[in-house]
């Protein structure tokens, strides 16, 4: 390309033949021209947009990003002007390290670790504020200078999804985005929860007021043993460039709602615990203050397996009276969500508030239903609801104002899932969502569901609101009805029965299902399962007393107990049928209308149900089992000795005393099979 006289260009084209546009704008060749101005330097420039502010790559990169502004005003600033703000500012940031620092202090030094916001690998960011903070709880002094305290802890706080993602892909080995969108992520040698490696530390008050020995899923502990794993927890944290920081809530009831402080090295478990528990919005972020409990989570790291008390490389630790949990040798997620729910066992009972392992949903009326069941019963199934919304899938309160979600998403089992069978949740796996020991097609990225090769129990956790017709807040008024769920692979329970109060205490305590399980000869055959209060594993009080409290709301609210069987029909599994899922999809909408309330009943034998005897759209002869049976001995029999193991299981709880008489506890137990 060269210049003529005229200031015109002239360039060359593959022949070498030369192409002249001249000043008019009216190329010799045809070719449209090229517009440029010539500045007075001799440099010619390209005017089709104004050049980026920036002389390094490094700044084109901070211009990228805006720095978000405080939502808020903050109390006590005076004056006005951006001065003003940024002092405030400084200082909102200097209070949330303290905090921070004061969670990871040991109890064994003066001071709390030096902590610093910001991710350690953006170098040429500067941080603002450190902390070095004193902790106020009693301690031995031990040698001021060591390694880690001339360190600096860089704080990841309460990021948001978009860079959790960053930080899993880049430094999480198993991290990956899959074709929705989702954070496909791997949680190591455990892929389910740890209950014989769970602890609960017993203490004067505790060893009163916990449900301990048989049955229960409590295993003691003492204080110096949680210390030595909380130490082992917080040092192994703090040896870290960076920990990652989530403030947020529990319980959608404002008056009673939780602070939680969650405290972690992997950007999925962060992620995961944004989706779970309540997002906080900024302006109650910035008066968040100290939180209610704290969970460490040095899952990767594993306890010392000569500590007292320690059984393997796992140990999960509830200090009720610390107000903390700690997490060492496994890196499943779940375990924080049913740690905290464990703790929400423990502490609403105390303000009179029930706490319930189950589904709610709510009618366009404002009808509320309750949904309790075990894994395989349809819980999330049934309580998801079209026509209904859906208040939550798995953890309430029951309160003087109604029920309320203690939790801010959805841990959904991925296995089999379909779009046909369970839209809202395939729906719900998208950017955000986590899915967990999932197996995907390495080039395409898409998700086989079917797939066990990691584990049978692949899952996903996403923020409630990804469910179309959830309701937020998500609260609701007093339940109208209690659905108790079991999957009877005995095949003797009815579809539906109604329960008088003492029935459904009977039977939420009993926490029955029926599982297939294989045997040694290859046939399969039902096994009864057995969880108090639907779930056994995360309460902390003995069942009686979540059931005193659920008969005391009932009868004060005027709530339904219903028996619904989702199990077999006409045999046991094997030789009867699985009952149709519209059939019990009917059965639930008659709950819900009401209708059911006004159908004529009549009373099984040896569980004395009362059963109806015509449902709309459901075939009248499968309401009793009986008489779907071909061989009446062989139901009489299958009925009889599923009636024993209700008995059998029940003897766990016959020595308890409910109230000053022991009246209810013998309303109780005569509510149970009778043979």
């Amino acid at each position: 390309m060269a210049s003529n006289e005229n200031g015109e260009f002239t360039f060359a084209n593959g022949n070498g033949m030369a192409m002249v546009a001249n000043g008019n704008g009216t190329p010799r060749n045809g070719l449209a021209k090229i517009q440029t101005q010539k500045k007075g330097n001799g440099m010619c420039y390209d005017d089709s947009t104004p050049p980026v502010k920036a002389q390094t790559i490094d700044e084109l990169h901070s211009l990228q990003k805006k720095k978000s502004a405080p939502t808020t005003p903050i109390k006590g600033t005076q004056g006005g002007g951006a001065f003003a703000i940024t002092l405030s500012e400084v200082e909102r940031h200097k209070q949330q390290l303290q905090s921070i620092s004061a969670s990871l202090a040991s109890l064994t030094r003066e001071t709390g670790p030096k902590v610093v916001r910001g991710d350690p690998a953006k170098q040429f960011e500067t941080p603002k504020v450190s902390s070095h903070v004193s902790h106020h709880h009693h301690f031995t002094p031990t040698i001021s200078v060591s390694d880690s305290a001339l360190k600096f802890t860089h704080v990841l706080y309460n990021l948001s999804p978009a860079e959790l993602y960053e930080q899993a892909i880049k430094y999480e080995k198993g991290s990956f985005i899959t074709s929705t969108g989702a954070l496909a992520t791997l949680s190591g040698a455990k892929t389910g929860r740890s209950p014989r490696d769970k602890r609960v530390v017993k203490d004067d008050t505790t060893e009163d007021e916990l449900w301990w020995g048989r049955g229960s899923p409590n295993i003691e502990m003492d204080e110096h043993t949680f210390m030595v794993n909380r130490e082992r927890a917080v040092d192994y944290l703090n040896s870290l460039d960076k920990v990652f920081v989530n403030d947020q809530f529990l319980n959608w009831d404002p008056e009673n709602r939780i602070k939680v402080r969650i405290v972690s090295a992997r950007a999925y478990h962060s992620l995961f615990m944004h989706n779970m528990c309540i997002r906080p919005t900024p302006e109650e972020l910035e008066n968040f203050g100290t939180p209610d409990f704290t969970i460490y989570n040095a899952g990767q790291f594993p306890c010392n397996r000569y500590t007292h008390y320690m059984t393997s490389s796992t140990s999960i630790d509830l200090n009720l009276a610390r107000r903390e949990m700690v997490i060492l040798g496994t890196m499943y997620a779940g375990e924080m969500k049913k740690g905290l729910f464990s703790v929400m066992h423990y502490l609403m009972p105390k303000r009179q508030i029930l706490s319930l392992h189950s589904g709610c949903n709510m009618g366009k009326d404002g009808d509320v239903a309750l949904f309790f069941g075990l894994s395989g019963t349809g819980k999330t199934t049934l309580s998801t609801d079209h026509n209904r919304y859906l208040i939550g899938d798995d953890e309430h309160c029951w309160t003087e104002n109604g029920v309320s979600n203690i939790e801010g998403g959805c841990y959904a089992k991925c296995i089999d899932l379909s779009r046909e069978k369970e839209p809202d949740i395939w729906n719900a796996i998208k950017f955000g969502a986590v899915l967990e020991n999932i197996v995907f097609d390495e080039h395409t990225r898409e998700v086989d569901y079917s797939d066990k090769s990691v584990t049978e129990n692949t899952r996903a956790a996403y923020p409630i609101e990804y469910i179309p017709n959830a309701k937020i807040p998500c609260v609701g008024p007093h339940p109208k009805n209690v659905i108790l769920l079991a999957c009877d692979a005995f095949g003797v329970l009815p579809p539906v029965s109604k329960l008088n109060l003492a029935q459904t205490m009977y039977h939420f305590i009993s926490g029955y299902t029926a599982l297939v399980a294989g045997t040694e000869d290859g046939i399969k055959e039902p096994t009864a399962t057995f969880s108090a209060c639907f779930g056994a594993a995360f309460i902390m009080l003995h069942p009686t007393k979540y059931a005193a409290m659920l008969a005391d709301k009932m009868l004060k609210h005027g709530a339904t107990g219903w028996l619904v069987n989702t199990g077999w029909s006409g045999g046991s599994y094997g030789s009867g049928k699985r009952i149709k899922l519209p059939y019990t999809r009917k059965i639930i909408d008659a709950i819900h209308d009401g209708s059911l309330l006004n159908a004529k009943y009549k009373k099984t034998e040896v569980f004395g149900l009362e059963i109806p005897t015509e449902i709309e759209g459901v075939p009248s002869e499968i309401l009793d089992p009986v008489n779907t049976w071909s061989d009446k001995n062989a139901h009489n029999e299958t009925l009889l000795k599923l009636a024993g193991l209700f008995k059998r299981n029940f003897e766990t709880f016959t020595n308890y005393k409910i109230g000053k008489d022991n009246k209810l506890t013998e309303e109780i137990l005569a509510a149970g099979p009778n043979f």
